[in-house]
């Protein structure tokens, strides 16, 4: 069978580790998302999520493959010379779209995570279970484009294509239930989470900006690359533990003097 030659075994092999490369983001999205559905009905709304968005990806490679061209044709332009220029395709503006949409979401978060003063006030109104499957169905297509054009870019056998993106789907499914569960149990790294979720955003907006050739005030906005989002991931996360380390040395020494006072105050007694 063509499947199973070795370049094609190979090639799996390779698009699986890129799925997994590439799903970090929306499986942190997927993890924090679910949040806001019912708490007996987190862990299936993460799995059917998840598949619903495997089964519209594999529809969506199917789809992109044939007409690749209609998403890479600019369809409409802007062109007010000196502050905003560009030619946008339905490729850049779903790409676009879902940065700002991300941005907008993590912005939100973070600003209500600081507008609270009671950690129980800060728990949100749970979402319907629907509504959240859906956000999550969305966001992963909008997360799909980069893996799909990758995988283009190494095969254009539609079964080697397909068939990673369940793997990747199945690793995302065994994954989303055990971050969901770090998070909960470790709710200091929400906000780090958000912060992460932040970068994603800029990183897709710079994307689809570089992907229209938008001109800001006559500077061309360039593409975030993935070694500077990794490096930047590396740094919240590097600052996170420092600043972690940090407050429970502050903490305790502040508790070794309330200690010391009160053994004072009670020999003096």
């Amino acid at each position: 069978m063509e499947l199973l030659t070795l370049d094609n075994l190979f090639t799996l092999v390779m698009l699986t580790l890129l799925q997994a490369v590439l799903g970090f983001d929306n499986l942190l999205y997927v993890s924090l998302e679910s949040k806001r559905a019912p708490v007996d009905q987190q862990a299936k709304v993460r799995r059917l999520g998840i598949g619903m968005a495997v089964a519209l990806r594999i529809v969506l490679l199917f789809f992109v493959l044939r007409v690749i061209a209609s998403f890479e044709d600019p369809f409409f332009g802007i062109h007010w010379t000196g502050v905003i220029e560009g030619e946008f395709n339905l490729h850049c503006l779903i790409v676009l779209l879902g940065g700002a949409f991300i941005l907008y979401t993590a912005t939100k978060e973070i600003w209500h995570m600081m507008g609270v003063e009671d950690l129980h006030a800060a728990e949100r109104q749970p979402k319907s279970a629907a509504m959240v499957v859906t956000s999550i169905v969305l966001m992963n297509l909008v997360f799909s484009f980069d893996s799909i054009l990758s995988a283009m870019a190494l095969t254009q056998v539609f079964a080697v294509m397909a068939l990673a993106i369940v793997i990747g789907g199945v690793l995302m499914i065994w994954l989303a239930d055990r971050v969901a569960s770090f998070l909960e149990k470790n709710r200091m790294y929400e906000v780090l989470g958000l912060f992460v979720l932040f970068v994603v955003g800029v990183m897709l907006v710079t994307e689809g900006g570089h992907l229209g050739h938008l001109l800001l005030f006559g500077h061309p906005v360039h593409a975030m690359t993935k070694t500077t989002f990794y490096f930047v991931i590396f740094v919240l996360v590097l600052t996170d533990i420092v600043q972690s380390r940090y407050q429970k040395k502050l903490l305790a020494k502040r508790a070794a003097a309330h200690a010391a006072a009160q053994g004072a105050k009670a020999a003096a007694t």
